[in-house]
């Protein structure tokens, strides 16, 4: 029969039935997040109800309804017990498309950043618009200052935000260069960094590619870094490094259990 990863007919045919099985579970749940939106609107101003919900159903169809992924939080039990201050601010790594489906898998609720177009997209662009998330186009000054003017609202009413500093996908789990975006509004802010880390997540779906592959990835937390003491401009660098070393040692502890082996043959878990 050979390797399974590397049949490109057997890609094919998860890859239907998974992006099948995830835009009819959209069409079957958009209804239900909406009523949540719409019920909890007045007295649920940081939108945790509808944002819980939505990366609910993304979670439940990558653990229930995905063969070709297996996406795990490293010692689980450890990033539970993490306590999360009034502010805070995830900064992670970046390999996939799939990463935010990943990330949703963490004990947190947050909200991402996101191309402002896929808010058009029906239903699913709509679910993550009522979910809290910020719409943003990187190409344009005045949409960048917006979305990190509601990032600050939202961090100001104590929700969490997730930057992917990088700027970037690699494809290696190696780290690229940060870019300050998300250290400066940290330091104005007096927002907390808690440092993410994932691997594994880049053959889940290539760059440039619908088709999905096979995929073990892991996520993990470290340890909040309080930025009380920092000051913009003079240290940024010196909490982005800090960030950096975080992750860099939460990379080395999860990179060898991030493999490619199918979750259909190898039901081993964490």
């Amino acid at each position: 029969m050979g390797d399974i990863r590397k049949n490109k007919a057997v890609s094919i045919f998860f890859s239907i039935w998974g992006w099948l099985t995830i835009i009819l579970l959209f069409i079957l749940t958009f209804p239900f997040q909406f009523l949540t939106w719409l019920v909890t609107y007045y007295f649920d101003p940081q939108r945790y109800c509808s944002g819980v919900f939505f990366r609910g159903v993304i979670v439940l169809w990558c653990k229930y309804l995905n063969p070709m992924w297996s996406f795990n939080v490293y010692e689980k039990e450890r990033v539970k017990k993490i306590k999360l201050s009034s502010k805070t601010i995830f900064v992670c790594n970046h390999s996939s498309i799939s990463d935010p489906i990943l990330v949703s898998m963490l004990p947190f609720e947050m909200k991402f950043l996101t191309k402002s177009s896929v808010f058009n997209v029906p239903i699913f662009g709509w679910m993550q618009r009522f979910s809290g998330d910020i719409g943003i186009v990187r190409t344009e000054r005045d949409s960048i200052k917006n979305a990190m003017t509601k990032c600050k609202s939202w961090i100001d009413k104590g929700v969490p935000v997730i930057f992917f500093p990088e700027g970037t996908r690699s494809h290696n789990d190696v780290l690229l260069p940060f870019k300050d975006g998300a250290f400066r509004l940290a330091i104005e802010t007096g927002a907390d960094v808690l440092p993410l880390a994932l691997a594994g997540s880049a053959p889940a779906i290539r760059r440039g590619s619908l088709l999905m592959g096979f995929s073990v990835g892991n996520i993990t937390a470290g340890t909040p870094i309080s930025t009380k003491n920092y000051k913009f401009p003079d240290d940024i660098e010196k909490l982005k490094e800090e960030t950096r070393k975080q992750m860099e040692s939460l990379l080395e502890k999860i990179r060898p259990l991030s493999t490619t082996i199918p979750p259909i043959l190898n039901k081993k878990k964490e």
